[in-house]
C-alpha cells in the first residue's frame, strides 16, 4: 500500500463533500462514498491484493454512518499500525455558509430531523473536532465556488497535468470527429498521396513524415500549433477541465494528419501529459 495514494475525505454536512470527492473521481481515483470506518482496513487490503492497478483511493466517511462513524478515529490508529499511508481531508464552512446551504437544498441535517438545522450544525462540529485535529488538509468552503474548491483538489491531489488529452487524427471525406473540442484542418501541407513511393504509405513512416514537415509552412505552424496548446491546457486545466480531444483533419486520414496527431502526442506526453492518439481513418483504403 506504500505505493497507493489513501485519501480519507470526511467533514462537515453541506461544506462540499460531494463536490470534492466528484473532483477526485476526475483525477482518476476509485472513490467510496459513506464508507463505514471499520472496514476501511479490509478495503485497503482488498485493493493491495486486486489484480487491477489500484494506486489513488479516496473513502467519503462521515456521520451519515451514524454510530459506525464514531470508530474512525480508532481506524486512523488502526492503520498507523499497519503502516498504511493515508490523508485526511476535512472540509468544514461557516455556520451562516451551512445554513444557507440547508436551506437552498432544503435538506434536512443528516444528524436530525426536527428541522433545528443550527443546533445539529453545533453538534456535528463538536463531534468532529478530534478527526479535524487529525486532518492533514483543512478546507474551509464558505467562500469558495464548486470550480474553486476543484481547483483546490486539483492542486493538492492532482499530478501536475490534470488533464487527459486524445489527439484524434481523421480524414475530411469522411467527416469531422463529434466528440472534438478543437479541430485543426492541415490540408495545406504537402500531400505525399500524388507521390508514387510515399502514396502507400502511413503518416506512421518516417519517410511521409519528413516529407510533410519539410517545408517552412508546415514547420511554422507545427511550432505555432505547439504554442498554442502550451497556452490553452493550463487554462483547461485551471476552469476543471479532465479531458480534451483534439482533432487534427487531412482529406483522407492517411499521411498528413496522423503525421501531425503523432507530433503532437509526442509533444505533450514530452510536456508531462497523459495522451493517447487515435488514427480514425487510418485503415480505410482511400488515401488522403
Amino acid at each position: 500500500m506504500n505505493r497507493k495514494r489513501l485519501v480519507i475525505v470526511t467533514g462537515l454536512s453541506g461544506a462540499g463533500k460531494t463536490q470534492a470527492v466528484r473532483s477526485l473521481e476526475d483525477l482518476g481515483f476509485f472513490c467510496v462514498d459513506n464508507l463505514p470506518p471499520a472496514l476501511i482496513p479490509k478495503f485497503v487490503e482488498l485493493c493491495t491484493q486486486s489484480k487491477k492497478d489500484i494506486d489513488k483511493i479516496a473513502l467519503v466517511v462521515d456521520v451519515r454512518g451514524r454510530e459506525f462513524f464514531n470508530a474512525l478515529s480508532e481506524v486512523l490508529g488502526e492503520l498507523d499500525r499497519m503502516e498504511v499511508r493515508y490523508e485526511v481531508l476535512f472540509l468544514e464552512a461557516s455556520r451562516e455558509t451551512l445554513i444557507r446551504r440547508f436551506k437552498e437544498t432544503r435538506r434536512s441535517h443528516p444528524l436530525g430531523v426536527d428541522g433545528d438545522v443550527l443546533h445539529w450544525i453545533d453538534e456535528e462540529r463538536n463531534r468532529l473536532q478530534d478527526i479535524r485535529g487529525r486532518a492533514h488538509k483543512v478546507i474551509d468552503t464558505s467562500n469558495l465556488s464548486n470550480s474553486q474548491l476543484r481547483e483546490e483538489i486539483n492542486n493538492l491531489f492532482g499530478d501536475g497535468a490534470n488533464i487527459r488529452i486524445m489527439v484524434v487524427s481523421f480524414g475530411y471525406k469522411y467527416g469531422m470527429p463529434m466528440d472534438s473540442d478543437l479541430v485543426f484542418d492541415v490540408r495545406f501541407m504537402p500531400n505525399p498521396h500524388y507521390d508514387p513511393v510515399l502514396g502507400p504509405m502511413t503518416g506512421n513512416d518516417p519517410e511521409v513524415r519528413d516529407f510533410v514537415m519539410n517545408s517552412p509552412d508546415s514547420r511554422e505552424f507545427l511550432q505555432k500549433f505547439f504554442s498554442l496548446m502550451d497556452f490553452l491546457l493550463p487554462q483547461y486545466v485551471k476552469e476543471g477541465k479532465t479531458s480534451l480531444t483534439v482533432a487534427i483533419g487531412c482529406t483522407g486520414g492517411v499521411h498528413r494528419s496522423v503525421a501531425v496527431a503523432n507530433q503532437m502526442a509526442d509533444y505533450l506526453a514530452g510536456r508531462g501529459y497523459s495522451v493517447r492518439t487515435k488514427h480514425r481513418d487510418l485503415k480505410r483504403k482511400a488515401g488522403s
